[in-house]
């Protein structure tokens, strides 16, 4: 067994009374409330996952202030994906005064909500972009297939940004392969050539898929990441508490390390723990 602790490289904390949440209403029951650390911490303790990466959930300065709060006060928050606006002339102040707190690591635009889905292409400022490399700051792409060429476009503008593909780009697991495998998989397969070697997350994967999903149902998908992406450049995370949807923490953890059990320990090390650590500077 692996005593190594790992490291779950996307999770959430909210407090839904904080208002900025637009797509988080009464209707989600299961998530319609406060997450915090003390409830993600016997998840924690049941997969020997010692540290997280939490994840912006609003596309507001002031969540992103609010996680970094609550990373000042829990030594299990390793590291903080944040939003900055990044087509703002604030973009560069906002970066520099999030950059100042240690477990600032990333910037998250949430790309798969913009009805413009070629925004990365042209809207983000240069100097923004700029500051991120020069901060060695990363960047969270959140997208679907159909942002591929976009987020091409935008790694070949800046080939020193460290990128990583979250979901596995959310293929559309519930449509079944004959629907949903295509363009996804040639996506993946475009994303894992490009020269700077982004890297992606092993996660989500279970909210894509229709209920009642079991391994095999995530086999093919998972499959296609190791085989592009290799296990150097997978990294596994829970999307705890979006999770809670479709799954639950430990299945989702159980069945990442069953399908990826044929590796080298060394291999499953990097992705369930090794590569975000490298990847975030954590």
């Amino acid at each position: 067994m692996n005593t190594q602790p790992h490291i779950d490289a996307h999770q959430h904390y909210w407090d839904p009374a904080r208002g900025d949440y637009g797509w988080l209403t009464p209707e989600l029951k299961p998530l319609y409330r406060v997450f915090g650390p003390a409830d993600l911490a016997p998840l924690r303790e049941a997969t020997n996952i010692k540290r997280t990466v939490v994840v912006q959930a609003a596309p507001t300065v002031e969540e992103t202030r609010y996680l970094l709060d609550l990373a000042r006060c829990d030594d299990s928050i390793a590291g903080v994906v944040g939003w900055v606006p990044l087509d703002s002339i604030d973009a560069v102040s906002i970066i520099e005064e999030f950059a100042h707190e240690p477990k600032f690591k990333a910037v998250r635009p949430m790309l798969q909500d913009l009805p413009d889905d070629t925004w990365i292409e042209h809207a983000p400022r240069e100097e923004a972009i700029e500051r991120l490399i020069d901060l060695d700051l990363a960047f969270d792409a959140l997208i679907f297939a159909r942002h591929v060429p976009s987020i091409v476009k935008f790694a070949g503008r800046y080939p020193k940004l460290r990128i990583v593909i979250d979901h596995g780009a959310k293929p559309p697991i519930r449509d079944g392969i004959e629907k949903g495998w295509q363009p996804w998989a040639d996506g993946i397969a475009q994303l894992a050539a490009l020269p700077q070697r982004l890297l992606c997350k092993l996660s989500g994967l279970a909210t894509e898929s229709k209920e009642n999903w079991i391994d095999e149902t995530l086999e093919p998908y998972v499959a296609h990441l190791l085989e592009h992406f290799g296990p150097q450049r997978l990294m596994w995370g829970s999307d705890w508490p979006v999770l809670n949807l479709n799954g639950n923490y430990r299945d989702w953890h159980a069945t990442a390390q069953k399908l990826t059990a044929y590796l080298e320990k060394a291999d499953q090390d990097a992705i369930f723990g090794g590569n975000a650590r490298q990847f975030y500077r954590l």
